[in-house]
């Protein structure tokens, strides 16, 4: 069967009709899918216990069940507040488990952006001192070597005020006590290897120090500061990222809530999940004995004590960590 040049040229311009219909077809699919890729949502956590409600969230995927199949979810750890804070200001993070000082410095050097939503955790924080350290009570810490996790986190902020109240203070503010700030898992080396004499942590570190070390309580999670009731974790967002996407945070605040309200009464039987995370993020998993001990020291809540915060605020003021107090609005609670 032969054809004209006429038919075969018009075979030929259909055929490149029909490839062009496809192609349009195919990039209008792409452009579609990533439409719905684009709409995420970045939340940032420690692989810690104070932060179980991020843990547990990610570990059952509550969130992303809230939330559906349009946005989503990214999962990001940190092992120290300020380097989260930069992400926050970056744009990278929208939402971050954290903790209550590092949460006042972004908010006073965002100018305000950065707020935050919910509460996450409150206490979990002890002040130990090495079995052979002669250390009794906090008077005795003059002349002795304290580590704490970070310069200007929680913990550091709670012990200089700890100082205050009974009349000592750090060499850089001309006393006699020094701290040395350094990781966690290096606290529990230095002092098996005798090199601090105490240390103000958080859990799980603070029960890992008993466990591993024979560390004796000065001050346990009611004594350290403020009678128990004060945040030791928060949840903070960028007012941006809130006000251009206010269901996904209102779903979030919700997933949180009610993880909250769970681990409250369910502690133990979180503690599977809680820990999976854990060594997902760090590669090792803590021992079960140590871990839920940690959790009888910590309440999980998504509620702020504002005046605890506030005091928080003004020992950041006066310790030279933030040149201000929060900006109003800074506690912005659902």
């Amino acid at each position: 069967m032969r054809f004209c040049k006429r038919e075969i040229e018009k075979y030929r311009y259909f055929a490149k009709m029909a490839f062009a219909g496809a192609v349009c077809l195919l990039m209008c699919a792409g452009c579609g899918e990533k439409q719905t890729q684009d709409k995420a949502v970045n939340i940032a956590y420690f692989p810690n216990i104070t932060h179980s409600q991020a843990l547990m969230i990610k570990n059952e995927g509550t969130l992303e069940k809230a939330l559906g199949d349009d946005v989503k979810v990214n999962w990001t750890s940190f092992n120290a507040g300020p380097d989260e804070v930069t992400a926050l200001f970056s744009g990278d993070i929208d939402i971050g488990y954290i903790g209550p000082i590092p949460a006042i410095s972004a908010n006073v050097k965002s100018k305000g952006d950065v707020v935050v939503v919910s509460g996450c955790s409150d206490g979990g924080m002890m002040l130990l001192a090495s079995p052979d350290s002669g250390i009794e009570n906090v008077s005795d810490l003059a002349g002795k070597n304290v580590a704490v996790p970070q310069i200007g986190n929680t913990q550091h902020l709670v012990f200089l005020d700890l100082l205050a109240e009974n009349d000592l203070a750090t060499t850089e503010a001309g006393g006699n006590v020094t701290v040395t700030a350094t990781a966690n898992a290096y606290i529990l080396q230095l002092m098996q290897n005798g090199e601090i004499d105490a240390a103000c942590v958080p859990e799980p570190w603070a029960e890992t120090l008993i466990n591993e070390c024979g560390a004796k309580v000065i001050c346990d999670e009611n004594e350290v500061w403020s009678k128990g009731s004060y945040p030791v974790a928060v949840v903070v967002a960028r007012k941006e990222f809130m006000e251009e996407n206010p269901d996904i945070v209102n779903k979030f605040l919700k997933v949180h809530e009610e993880t909250t309200d769970y681990l409250n009464g369910n502690a133990k039987e979180a503690m599977t999940a809680i820990n999976e995370e854990i060594e997902l993020a760090t590669d090792k998993s803590i021992a079960v004995d140590i871990l839920e001990a940690s959790l009888e020291h910590i309440t999980f809540n998504s509620d702020i004590n504002a005046d605890t915060v506030n005091a928080f605020s003004e020992i950041c003021v006066r310790e030279g960590f933030t040149a201000e107090s929060p900006y109003e609005g800074f506690l912005k609670l659902q």
